[in-house]
């Protein structure tokens, strides 16, 4: 098996491509600590990776929230005495607002989930991992990250914070046996259009930005990401690190 015992956090995993991932990752060998914000996608996932027989510990939190998401690697060590990948799954959109239209809530919650939460997880994942012989840790970024195009300034901008902190997070702990690389997702089926509030649109940049969304070469499957995550998560990729991997159909290639 690809991930033969290792021990695996996932955030984000009740839905889409955190779901995708748990189902993945457990097929080929993972233990799993999986959060969610959400009661019931977490229970749901948790007993879809139960029912196929793999082995999975869920714990429901918001991973803007320090301690929830610190838990999540404490579970982790708790739970299975060790943490091997780390991978920084959970994100929420804005409104597609432009810089003019911006509040200050939607920019705490955005930026609470998209790059708050990563930075302490990594965070405590790292100062595990330097002592036991390191690990993966894997973010989802996006187009967004790599482009202005997209989404709204926000979004974007947390996006491209996310691609920092991998290729910082990359080079501080490559001397300790520690990758870290960003998957930069396309537009992928999932349910992350459940975080926007259409109403709420800024049209005026909408309309902008959607003359990017009109040639967007395919939508994937979030199985098509979790694909891609295994990779990254195993040791077939141990040589990779600080990589801006695209997973896209093409769409930052214009």
């Amino acid at each position: 098996m690809r991930l033969g015992d290792k021990v695996v956090v996932i955030t984000g995993a009740g839905a889409g491509m955190g779901r995708a991932m748990a189902s993945r990752f457990a097929k080929e060998g993972a233990k799993l600590v999986v959060g969610e914000i959400d009661q019931a996608r977490l229970d749901e996932v948790v007993a879809e990776v139960q029912a196929a027989g793999g082995t999975i510990t869920g714990h429901v939190g918001n991973v803007a929230q320090k301690d929830d998401a610190e838990k999540l690697v404490q579970a982790a060590i708790d739970t299975y005495g060790k943490l091997d990948v780390l991978v920084n799954n959970a994100g929420v959109m804005d409104n597609f607002e432009g810089v003019a239209n911006f509040s200050d809530a939607q920019y705490q919650r955005v930026f609470g989930v998209n790059v708050y939460g990563p930075m302490v997880l990594s965070g405590a994942a790292v100062r595990f991992m330097k002592e036991h012989g390191g690990g993966s840790i894997i973010n989802v970024a996006s187009a967004a990250g790599v482009g202005g195009a997209s989404a709204g300034a926000i979004y974007t901008a947390s996006k491209h914070a996310v691609i920092g902190l991998t290729r910082n997070t990359a080079f501080t702990y490559a001397p300790n046996g520690i990758r870290c690389n960003a998957i930069v997702a396309g537009a992928v089926n999932t349910s992350i259009g459940t975080s926007m509030d259409p109403s709420k649109f800024d049209q005026e940049a909408f309309a902008r930005y959607s003359t990017y969304h009109a040639i967007t070469p395919g939508q994937l499957q979030s199985e098509d990401i979790a694909n891609l995550a295994l990779f990254l998560a195993s040791d077939e990729s141990k040589m990779i690190n600080g990589a801006l991997v695209a997973a896209d159909a093409g769409w930052t290639s214009a």
